[in-house]
């Protein structure tokens, strides 16, 4: 069964509702679990376990890969990115979040909304906030890393935007070379550029990645693309 929206649009919606309507959450949102077709937030949420589109993208990435995760503003590719390293950590594996966008007190706040119950995680899952993040940053934080281990990076464009920092293409071949002699596969999120029209495209691409400075995409592995609920992944080299 389809939702009428990403989860995080209804959970959006259901506080939204308790507060206007002023009662318990749970409340509103067993209200938005029946308007989806089902009876309690408990079934719609196993129903999305279930199906989750990180379960099935996690299980589709080998050692080494390079994960290009792009979506427009407000369809969660940022979310998708969190709970692909949350379902990777509950595997056993390490996981890190690399991010220049939040800080460390916002991240894990985005983590506890996706799922509260992150207890034992805490030696799986790191994050990093940093001006200096940059593709000699996060080889040197990853150096040692076990094979498995997972690393999203928030977000691609912003590693581009010092100019004391290597060019993104440099950078990228430089983190593409690591990932292969290490194991280690690295998500970035991306933007898409503002041209990506849903009215002739149900789906953004990799020629709609906003690249202020080109890069060879074909540094990517593999791309996951978000919108209006749907995703796509794809292999790109």
């Amino acid at each position: 069964m389809r939702l009428s929206a990403p989860i995080y649009k209804l959970k959006r919606r259901a506080r939204r509702l308790a507060r206007d309507e002023k009662i318990a959450l749970h409340e509103a949102l067993d209200h938005i679990a029946r308007e989806e077709g089902f009876s309690a937030w408990s079934l719609l949420s196993s129903h999305l376990a279930m199906n989750s589109p990180s379960k099935t993208l996690l299980s589709r990435l080998a050692d080494g890969d390079l994960l290009l995760l792009g979506a427009r503003p407000g369809h969660g590719k940022t979310l998708l990115g969190l709970q692909l390293l949350l379902d990777a950590a509950r595997e056993g594996r390490k996981v890190v979040f690399f991010t220049l966008e939040y800080t460390e007190r916002e991240a894990w706040e985005r983590i506890h909304s996706l799922d509260g119950d992150v207890l034992g995680l805490g030696d799986k899952l790191e994050i990093v906030t940093s001006e200096d993040i940059c593709a000699d940053f996060i080889i040197r934080h990853l150096s040692g890393a076990p094979r498995e281990t997972v690393s999203v990076i928030d977000y691609l464009q912003i590693l581009d935007q010092q100019r004391s920092k290597p060019a993104l293409s440099d950078q990228m071949l430089v983190l593409r070379e690591f990932a292969r002699k290490t194991g280690v596969v690295l998500g970035f999120i991306s933007q898409i550029d503002r041209s990506f029209d849903p009215e002739r495209e149900t789906m953004p691409s990799v020629r709609d990645i906003r690249l202020p400075n080109p890069i060879e995409l074909g540094v990517f592995s593999k791309a996951c693309f978000l919108h209006d609920g749907e995703v796509r992944l794809q292999d790109v080299a």
